[in-house]
């Protein structure tokens, strides 16, 4: 992966990507190509810890998005009520995803992010787009926060 997209683009993009693959192996977290559906002709992967989805991440080639990464909270609402600092609940706020009608699911749900309530929120309630520096340290509690909601459940 760090070498497929090393091959598509260079200079922050790349180092920041580097820099979150880096993060998510140090964490013990698993890449698992997509190999199906709609994902399967893109640079798309899962990430896992014990076989429950962490994130999901894109690397893009068409210019507009280098990179893409969402949050899975289908199986828990680890996102909604956690104590997260102000400054790391606004980049969240700002980076919801809502529902664009892929026909994956049956549309957006109401769901509460970090205790802010929104209407018509996707399955992966968050969604960073070409992240910059403030994003990639959000995405990284993010990690640690569902790595942490992953192994409590495990108990």
């Amino acid at each position: 992966m760090s070498t497929l997209f090393s091959d598509f683009h260079t200079g922050d993009a790349q180092i920041k990507l580097l820099d979150f693959i880096t993060f998510l192996r140090t964490n013990e977290i698993l890449f698992e190509r997509c190999q199906y559906g709609y994902w399967e002709d893109k640079f798309y992967w899962n990430t896992k810890l014990r076989n429950r989805y962490v994130c999901n991440i894109l690397i893009n080639d068409d210019g507009e998005n280098s990179w893409v990464i969402w949050f899975d909270g289908g199986d828990s609402d680890w996102f909604a009520n956690y104590p997260l600092g102000e400054h790391l609940k606004k980049i969240v706020w700002r980076n919801a995803d809502f529902c664009g009608g892929c026909g994956y699911c049956s549309g957006g749900k109401h769901k509460s992010i970090f205790g802010k309530d929104f209407d018509n929120v996707c399955r992966t309630p968050v969604c960073f787009k070409n992240p910059g520096n403030e994003e990639l340290v959000c995405m990284k509690k993010l990690i640690e926060i569902r790595k942490n909601d992953i192994l409590n459940q495990a108990l």
